[in-house]
C-alpha cells in the first residue's frame, strides 16, 4: 500500500511540521485536537480535522483507541505520532498496523527494544558498544543502590527505564540527595536504573536513518549540550569540534545499533562525549527528535519527507558534506529571570525575525492562550550560515528582532549564551548552562530589579511579576539630543499614572539569584501557616500527611508543570495540620496545598533567619 493520507497524531508545531511536508507531497493530511487546541493554527492547515473530545492528555493526543477510529474514520491510510505523546509507545504501533494503517516509524519490535533504557544498554553491550558505565538491570531497592555508591561513589544518576525527555532523571550528589529521592519514590522502584554521573561531557547526537533495503545514512551530528535539567535547549549541527576519533566512533557505534534490531526509519544515537575523546552511549530515540530541524538545515533533506519514503518501501535520500551550520533555539514559556520556572498567560504581541538564514517552527499566534496543560515549547528559531561563526553572528541579530510579549521566555538568555567565550569553540559541557549561565544570568537580573511591566525584550517579558499584573505597553517615538528612541509605557501609566505608575517607582523586592520554586515557599505561606503553590501544576505526590512533623526545608509536595519537577519545601519548623490536594490533582498558582502548624517559638529560627 501506498501512503496517500496522513492522519498527524499530535498538535502544535510538529503537526504543523508533518503536514507541510505531506502538502509538498501532494499527499492529503488529517488533524486531531483537543478541546482547548480547536481554534489552533494546526487545524486550519490540515485538509480535515476531527475532534478527540477531551482536554487532558489521557482524553486526547495520548488515546490511541480514538486516534486509530478517526484514522478509519477519515479514511487516512497512514499514521505519523510526530514527537513525544504515542511516537515510541510499541502497543499503539501495534495497533496501527493491526488496523490496517502504515506507521510511519520503526516497527514495533524496534521500539519495545530501545524505548527500555534497560533494554538498550543490554544491546549496546552485545554490539560492543559501551554504555555509561553503570547497571543493566533494576535496582530492587536503596541498599542496591548504595552498594553501587561503595563501588563507584558520588555523583551518580537513577534513571527510569522507560523515562523520555528528560524526564524520569534525576542526579545524586551526597547520601542526602538519596534520602529525598526515596523519601519521593519510595523503595519499590520497580524500573529504575543507575549510572555514573559523568560531570564533564557533551552530549553528542547522530540523526541516523535506515532503510527496508538495509541501507544507512548519519545524516548529521549533533550537539545539544546546552541544557537544563537534562531538558535541551539550544542544539546546532553539525557538532563542532569533536575531540580525537570520537565522530567515527559515534557514526560506527549508530550503525551497529540501528543493524543490531533491523531498524529500518529515522532515529537518533545520543552519546556523552568526554574531553578527551572517550564516548559513552546513551540511548536511542526511535522517532523524530525535536532537533531534527538544525539536520535538515545542513544536509538539504526533508527528514519527515524522509520517513514517508521509508514507510513506502524506497530507498534513502543519499547523503554529501555538511552545507552549512546551523543552531536551534527552543522558545520555551519559561522565565530565565527566575530560575526557568513556568510562565502562562496571553501572548499578547508576537513578531518573528525575517531574512537570510532564518527559520520559524512555531505553534502560536498573536492572542494565544498559554497554558500549563501541555508542553512548554511555544516554538522554534532555527538559524542557518556558511559556518559557525557567521551562525552565531545571524543569531544575534536574528533574537534581536524576535519580539514575544504576555508570556517570558529565555531568549534574551541564549543571547547571552551564545556570545560567552567558552561558547566560541563549542558548548563546554551539558552542565555548564545549569551551573555556571543560568546562576550568573539570575543574579545579574536581581541586581537590575526592572519591574517587569517596563520590560520590553522577549526574554525577560513578565519576568518576576506577580500574577495577573502584566499590562500592555503603549509606545511612543521620542527624540533625545535628536536621536530618535522608542518608550514604552504601561497603557495604566500613560491613561492615569496610576498603580503602574507608582508601583514603578517603589523599591522592588530583590530577587535571590537562587530563587527557583523550592525556595519561593516563603512568600507562598500565609500567616495561617497555609503553604500555597507556587505554580499551576500537576501534584505528583504529597509526601507528609497530617500530623506529620516537619523541620524547615524537609520536602512537602512534588509538583509537575509542563513536563519539569518542583520541589515545594516546609517554610519552617512545625506540624503538618491539614493536607489539601492528593497525587495527580490539578492546582493552579497560589492555590492552597496543605497548613502547618507553627513550632513553638524556641524550636524554630527567627523570622529573620526564615
Amino acid at each position: 500500500m501506498t501512503i496517500s493520507k496522513i492522519l498527524v497524531a499530535n498538535r502544535a508545531e510538529i503537526a504543523e511540521r508533518v503536514i507541510r511536508t505531506a502538502k509538498d507531497m501532494n499527499l492529503k493530511s488529517v488533524a486531531v485536537y483537543a478541546d482547548s487546541d480547536r481554534e489552533a493554527r494546526f487545524t486550519q492547515m490540515a485538509d480535515s480535522a476531527y475532534a478527540l473530545h477531551g482536554a487532558t492528555y489521557a482524553e486526547t493526543y495520548m488515546n490511541s483507541e480514538k486516534l486509530i477510529a478517526l484514522a478509519l474514520r477519515s479514511h487516512a491510510d497512514a499514521i505519523h505520532p510526530g514527537y513525544g505523546f504515542l511516537s515510541e509507545d510499541p502497543e499503539f504501533a501495534q495497533a496501527v498496523a493491526e488496523a490496517g494503517l502504515i506507521w510511519i516509524g520503526p516497527n514495533p519490535s524496534v521500539l519495545s527494544r530501545l524505548g527500555d533504557k534497560i533494554q538498550a544498554r543490554r544491546l549496546a553491550e552485545s554490539v560492543d558498544v559501551s554504555p555509561v558505565p553503570g547497571l543493566s538491570e533494576p535496582v530492587s531497592g536503596r541498599a542496591a543502590v548504595d552498594d553501587f555508591v561503595s563501588r563507584f561513589g558520588f555523583p551518580i544518576v537513577t534513571k527510569q527505564a522507560d523515562g523520555g525527555g528528560g524526564r524520569g532523571i534525576t542526579v545524586h550528589n551526597n547520601a542526602a540527595d538519596l534520602d529525598r529521592f526515596f523519601t519521593i519514590h519510595g523503595e519499590d522502584l520497580g524500573n529504575f536504573f543507575v549510572e555514573r554521573f559523568i560531570r564533564t561531557a557533551r552530549h553528542i547526537e547522530t540523526q541516523s536513518a535506515r532503510d527496508t533495503h538495509g541501507n544507512f545514512e548519519v545524516i548529521s551530528t549533533r550537539d545539544c549540550s546546552v541544557q537544563r535539567r537534562n531538558q535541551k535547549l539550544i542544539e546546532e549541527a553539525p557538532a563542532p569540534a569533536l575531540p580525537g576519533d570520537s565522530e567515527e566512533t559515534v557514526r560506527e557505534w549508530s550503525r551497529r545499533l540501528f543493524e543490531a534490531v533491523d531498524y529500518t526509519g529515522l532515529g537518533t544515537c545520543e552519546f556523552l562525549v568526554e574531553p578527551d575523546g572517550r564516548v559513552n552511549f546513551l540511548e536511542v530515540n526511535p522517532r523524530l527528535q525535536v532537533e531534527h530541524t538544525v539536520s535538515e538545515e545542513v544536509s538539504g533533506i526533508d527528514l519527515v519527507r524522509e520517513q514517508i519514503r521509508i514507510a513506502n518501501g524506497e530507498d534513502l535520500t543519499p547523503v554529501g558534506v555538511p552545507r552549512a551550520h546551523s543552531f536551534e533555539f527552543r522558545i520555551t514559556c519559561e522565565d530565565p529571570a527566575n530560575g526557568m520556572v513556568p510562565s502562562t498567560g496571553v501572548i499578547r504581541h508576537l513578531r518573528w525575525p525575517e531574512g537570510h538564514g532564518v527559520r520559524i517552527e512555531s505553534g502560536i499566534e498573536e492572542g494565544d492562550e498559554v497554558t500549563a496543560g501541555f508542553d512548554p515549547m511555544l516554538a522554534k528559531l532555527i538559524v542557518t550560515a556558511p559556518d559557525r561563526e557567521q551562525a552565531i553572528s545571524r543569531a544575534h541579530r536574528v533574537i534581536a528582532e524576535t519580539q514575544i510579549r504576555g508570556v517570558a521566555t529565555p531568549l534574551s538568555l541564549y543571547d547571552a549564551v551564545i556570545a560567552r567565550p567558552e561558547f566560541a569553540a563549542h558548548a563546554p559541557s551539558t552542565r555548564w548552562f545549569e551551573e555556571r549561565i543560568l546562576p550568573a544570568y539570575m543574579e545579574s537580573a536581581a541586581r537590575e530589579s526592572v519591574p517587569s511591566e517596563l520590560r520590553t525584550d522577549a526574554g525577560a517579558e513578565g519576568s518576576g511579576a506577580e500574577p495577573n499584573e502584566l499590562e500592555d505597553l503603549h509606545s511612543f517615538v521620542i527624540e533625545v539630543n535628536g536621536k530618535r528612541m522608542q518608550l514604552s509605557l504601561p497603557t495604566s501609566l500613560v491613561r492615569t499614572g496610576g498603580v503602574a505608575a507608582r508601583r514603578a517607582l517603589q523599591p522592588r523586592r530583590a530577587v535571590s539569584a537562587n530563587r527557583q520554586v523550592q525556595a519561593a515557599n516563603t512568600h507562598f505561606v500565609d500567616a495561617n501557616g497555609t503553604v500555597n503553590s507556587p505554580i499551576q501544576a500537576i501534584v505528583v505526590r504529597c509526601v507528609v500527611e497530617p500530623g506529620s512533623r516537619v523541620t524547615k526545608g524537609d520536602l512537602l509536595v512534588v509538583l509537575e508543570s509542563m513536563k519539569m519537577e518542583s520541589y515545594v519545601n516546609a517554610p519552617a519548623d512545625g506540624t503538618v495540620a491539614e493536607v489539601l490536594v492528593e497525587g495527580g490533582q490539578n492546582v493552579a498558582a497560589f492555590q492552597p496545598l496543605l497548613r502547618i502548624e507553627a513550632a513553638p517559638a524556641s524550636n524554630q529560627q527567627t523570622s529573620e533567619e526564615i
